[in-house]
């Protein structure tokens, strides 16, 4: 039986925000968004003149801020479901605490579950403040598990084995195979069977997955165009020939890990 819901959406980028809305709106017809809040001074106030939600959508990144920080003012005690580009594999570890989260570019069937496991909290709302101050915790502080990339890539050269530092990577590209390109143009063959397995084992800060084709190194982006459908071409630094499209839909989150 379904549990009619009021939430809040703390999100910064306007299209996201509006996005999420609308999926969450075409997978749980009983869940009420009251408000969409678009930064974390807005937020303060809000919380301040309302009652809390029944679910909360939070942004971690905010233009103004982390949004961790409205726990330091209010005993926010109702599910939380974090909408994030980052640091995902941290808030894992917490979804049986009542934590969740959904990865940027959100998919439909990820909020329908997200949403199903919170009806489920809603009849017992606290939330241990334990597990909220370490999950904080994990997510601003160093820590073990968020340092743990690959540092360089073997590659096979004539019956040899050659070191290729991470940093010296510009981008990988699936073609037939799939490639590294370091900032020199060389380009070389990876044992690996796919660009996920690729993505995992690489810093999120440093590289970007553009589509399904490419993960870009942050310090090769030569420039980004802005097209009229808000789709993006990032174009990589010489000697590099290398464009790749970001879609529409991932734009706002390549903006935000782009411009930091």
């Amino acid at each position: 039986m379904k549990i009619n819901m009021k939430a809040v959406i703390i999100e910064d980028e306007h299209l996201v925000a509006k996005q999420l809305e609308r999926k969450i709106a075409l997978v749980a017809d009983d869940v009420e968004i009251i408000a969409i809040l678009p930064s974390l001074k807005t937020a303060r106030k809000w919380f301040m003149e309302n009652a809390e939600p029944d679910l909360l959508f939070m942004d971690i990144q905010l233009s103004d801020g982390i949004s961790f920080e409205l726990f330091e003012y209010y005993q926010l005690t109702c599910p939380v479901i974090f909408t994030t580009a980052y640091d995902e594999y941290a808030i894992r570890a917490f979804k049986s605490n009542g934590v969740d989260y959904l990865l940027k570019p959100i998919a439909e069937e990820d909020i329908k579950k997200a949403i199903a496991r919170c009806r489920q909290q809603i009849g017992n709302k606290i939330l241990p403040q334990g597990d909220m101050q370490q999950l904080i915790k994990l997510l601003t502080e160093p820590n073990v598990e968020k340092t743990h990339f690959k540092e360089k890539f073997i590659i096979n050269i004539r019956g040899q084995w050659i070191p290729v530092n991470t940093r010296d990577i510009a981008c990988f590209a699936r073609e037939t195979l799939n490639y590294m390109h370091t900032f020199k143009a060389e380009k070389h063959a990876l044992d690996y069977d796919s660009m996920d397995e690729i993505e995992a084992l690489v810093d999120p800060r440093q590289f970007y997955r553009a589509n399904r084709q490419h993960i870009i190194n942050i310090d090769a982006i030569q420039s980004v165009t802005l097209h009229e459908n808000q789709k993006l071409t990032v174009t990589l630094k010489p000697p590099l020939q290398i464009r790749t499209d970001i879609s529409r839909e991932k734009a706002p989150v390549f903006k935000k890990w782009f411009d930091r």
